[in-house]
């Protein structure tokens, strides 16, 4: 068991290390990335919402009745603090009015990325090859996860070094917190617990990539945004094949 508790630390670790990878790079060619802004909201969109609809909601339902009230709770949690941030602090400081663009897909993706290490704790308890099984597919979305965290915050309006620093707490680091977090809780958590936080984290990615990156990037109108878009949509087909 300590063997265990030791390689979900080392793997969810491994997780944040490729998103803190995206970040770093990022950052380090930077009139690159904002240049393709609008690309990278695409393909996040592509990635965020096609693995919540073909994964993340079919396994909440499987595992709670009520995952379907959750959805909706996630759904409108997040919709109604965008609304809270876009009232209270968007329209009260001019200089801010795009703020919300940074900080709800920076929520969504840090409590998605939190729930990813209970998700790395379960895994590795049922065995070592479940656990590898489903660490495959997961880091293959922490690098663009940690790209795109970092981007719209600054985007946002967000100063480059803040955004670095919120980035790596919301993206990277969340995810073995949240594995250090669950693990003592997964002996007494059950199924319908994770089906619940399963439904919530995809209610609040749907929210991110549906009603918040799209349309901004339809805005934009540029022209491979579409390839950029099927680009993530092939992404999250290759993240659910890996864990089938």
């Amino acid at each position: 068991m300590e063997n265990t508790f030791w390689t979900a630390l080392a793997t969810s670790s491994l997780a944040g290390l490729v998103t803190s990878l995206g970040i770093y790079t990022i950052r380090r060619f930077s009139d690159w990335g904002h240049r393709n802004t609008t690309y990278f909201m695409c393909f996040a969109a592509g990635v965020l919402i096609s693995a919540s609809f073909l994964h993340i909601i079919p396994r909440s339902f499987s595992m709670n009745p009520q995952a379907p009230i959750w959805l909706l709770v996630g759904f409108m949690g997040l919709h109604l603090f965008n609304r809270f941030i876009t009232a209270f602090v968007c329209e009260k400081d001019p200089d801010r009015k795009e703020y919300a663009i940074g900080v709800v897909p920076m929520l969504g993706i840090g409590f998605h990325s939190f729930i990813d290490g209970f998700i790395y704790s379960i895994a590795f308890t049922v065995s070592l090859l479940t656990g590898y099984l489903a660490t495959v597919g997961m880091v293959l979305h922490e690098f663009p996860e940690g790209i795109i965290t970092y981007l719209l915050l600054v985007r946002g309006g967000v100063s480059e070094r803040s955004a670095l620093w919120l980035a790596f707490m919301a993206a990277a680091a969340t995810t073995p917190l949240g594995m250090l977090v669950s693990w003592p809780l997964i002996s007494v958590m059950d199924r319908e617990t994770l089906g619940t936080l399963l439904a919530l984290s995809a209610g609040a990615l749907v929210y991110v990539g549906a009603t918040h990156l799209l349309p901004r990037a339809e805005q934009e109108q540029k022209r491979f945004s579409l390839v950029a878009l099927a680009g993530g949509v092939m992404v999250a087909v290759i993240i659910v094949a890996s864990h089938v």
